[in-house]
């Protein structure tokens, strides 16, 4: 793994150098100039590192600006550092306004120094899929939304602090878990869907039991929380938690501690808790549907992921990935017309749908090259609404969950396969489950 990534350090001071050297991650590559004018051309440079004092004649003004400016012109992606001992605020953000990420005061401390560099690393290795060999699992896509994106996960390494992940059913939520996960080396990941625990059962299947504590607790249990202990715990749906155990969820955040069913200890539990909702939790909090509380302690560090209409640059991209998974068995390239007509469509469902689409048309399509006529027969097809008067509601946001349930109802009428009508309505098996029981309708 050593020297994959190319670091400048633009610093005159040798002994400084010497100990930045030793603080850096060996992934990086490290070329060093004292002088401006030195800066080698045919290198393409991931990150930098500038003094900005740096001079390149003696008594001159300092270059630091310059040479940044300089750097990002040549690498509109590369990640700078700046750093100096004068903190005067007109010298910061000359850096910031020079196309600097971020700044660090001297003296330098190494454990900042290691870290920044550690986030910086973490986001080259994510464009290079470096964490996808085990899970195959990648952050596809070259959008700004999708840069953006990226970056946020990388800047999340090595922070312990509770994240909240938004965005649509289907845009990728627990892709976005694992891969904060991953970054991290290899630590446990435990994944709860909130939906699918009975609430009588919360405390024993999140926090565990002891032998004897209930009617049929034959054995000790450990619990999820437990589990994930020294990683992360992924709590899918968190909207779908009932609000008497979100306090208990909360005072597990604020504490650690955990308290299996029939002990008489608590004991500490070291896991960073990542939540996923397919809806805003501000709007659930203003509803009272969730406890604000909670969702300041979760929020603090929060990813939103764009749904597929706002960053229909990434569909060719996952489009041509998706049906590259299915090689050498099949051997699928997109026309460009194809393509085309790809991202004329809204993707309802998000990533999810396209990766469902793209499957069929590996099947489906009769030529090596997949042609518009083939994408038009999946995704052109839909079923019909049942008609609603909307004078007879009293707001926009009844008349929609009316539409809702009627089109979930028409589904279950005509279908009794739960898997194929969640993959028509492109929404998760425990999301339709919790909508039947919203809506109060019937099937069987």
């Amino acid at each position: 793994m050593s020297g994959l990534f190319n670091l400048l350090i633009v610093e005159d001071d040798a002994t400084l150098v010497a100990a930045l050297k030793l603080m850096i991650p060996d992934e990086f590559k490290i070329y060093v100039t004292q002088s401006p004018d030195l800066i080698p051309d045919h290198i393409f440079f991931h990150a930098a590192l500038v003094d900005m004092h740096i001079k390149s004649q003696v008594g001159e003004i300092p270059d630091g600006p310059q040479v940044i400016t300089r750097l990002v012109a040549a690498n509109p992606q590369i990640e700078v550092v700046s750093m100096s001992g004068d903190l005067n605020r007109q010298n910061m953000e000359s850096a910031i306004k020079a196309g600097s990420q971020r700044f660090l005061s001297k003296p330098l401390s190494a454990e900042e120094v290691t870290l920044v560099f550690e986030k910086i690393l973490a986001y080259w290795q994510l464009r290079q899929f470096e964490f996808s060999s085990h899970l195959n699992i990648n952050l596809v896509g070259s959008s700004p939304a999708t840069e953006s994106l990226r970056k946020k996960i990388a800047h999340l390494r090595h922070e312990k602090s509770p994240v909240l992940i938004e965005g649509e059913t289907g845009t990728g939520k627990e892709v976005v878990a694992h891969i904060l996960n991953q970054q991290e080396g290899k630590i446990p990941f435990v994944t709860v869907n909130c939906a699918a625990i009975n609430e009588n059962l919360f405390e024993s299947e999140f926090f565990g039991h002891m032998k004897g504590a209930f009617t049929g607790a034959d054995q000790n249990k450990v619990g999820l929380a437990e589990a994930a202990h020294g990683g992360d715990l992924f709590l899918d749906e968190i909207e779908a938690l009932p609000l008497s155990q979100q306090a208990k969820l909360l005072r597990f955040l604020e504490s650690g501690e955990i308290k299996k069913v029939g002990a008489k200890e608590s004991i500490m539990v070291k896991t960073r808790v990542i939540v996923a909702t397919n809806q805003p939790l501000q709007k659930l909090v203003e509803e009272k549907k969730f406890r604000e509380d909670l969702y300041f302690r979760l929020s603090s560090q929060k990813i939103v992921i764009a749904p597929l209409k706002d960053r229909l640059d990434d569909v060719a991209t996952l489009a041509q990935y998706f049906v590259d998974k299915e090689k050498p068995r099949r051997n699928k390239v997109f026309s460009q017309e194809a393509t085309i007509a790809m991202k004329k469509y809204n993707w309802p469902g998000n990533v999810r749908e396209l990766k469902r689409v793209c499957e069929q048309l590996v099947l489906t399509s009769p030529l090596p090259m997949i042609r518009p006529e083939d994408v038009e027969k999946i995704i052109n097809t839909s079923s019909p609404l049942i008609p609603v008067a909307a004078d007879n509601y009293s707001s926009l946001a009844d008349y929609i969950h009316q539409q809702e349930k009627n089109f979930i109802t028409l589904h279950l009428k005509n279908e009794k396969d739960l898997d194929k009508i969640c993959d028509k309505l492109k929404i998760s098996k425990s999301n339709l489950y919790k909508k039947i029981k919203d809506y109060e309708i019937n099937y069987g």
